[in-house]
């Protein structure tokens, strides 16, 4: 990958930790110092030309958090997915609401994907 596409992915991630939702906040909260099954995950981790939202690099796995806009740019998720499958990382997706009103939920199942 050209240097110029990571630099702008980095500049971008560095962007994207500092306007944070509340749904990433809580999540971040549970996700930060290995508290779920002892993995390290990264915020705002850039993967070729796009940015994770949650990346643990040790389990290869990427977690999603998608607000309203994402249900009219199923297209591009599809792709980032697509792309990120690709360079070897699981992707699982949750929605805002799920994070915020089921997020014990939600840490199960992300525990569940790192001892896959």
């Amino acid at each position: 990958m050209r240097a110029n596409a990571t630099s702008t992915a980095q500049a971008h991630a560095r962007i994207l930790r500092r306007r944070t939702t509340d749904a990433e906040q809580q999540l971040w909260q549970r996700l930060r110092s290995r508290q779920i099954a002892g993995a390290k995950f990264r915020r705002q981790h850039p993967i070729g030309a796009f940015v994770a939202d949650f990346c643990c690099v040790e389990a290869h796995l990427v977690v999603e958090i998608d607000g309203g806009q994402h249900a009219e740019r199923a297209r591009e998720d599809e792709q980032r997915t697509t792309y990120m499958a690709a360079h070897g990382y699981r992707v699982i997706r949750f929605w805002n609401n799920e994070v915020l009103q089921s997020l014990d939920s939600v840490l199960r199942r992300i525990e569940a994907e790192l001892k896959r």
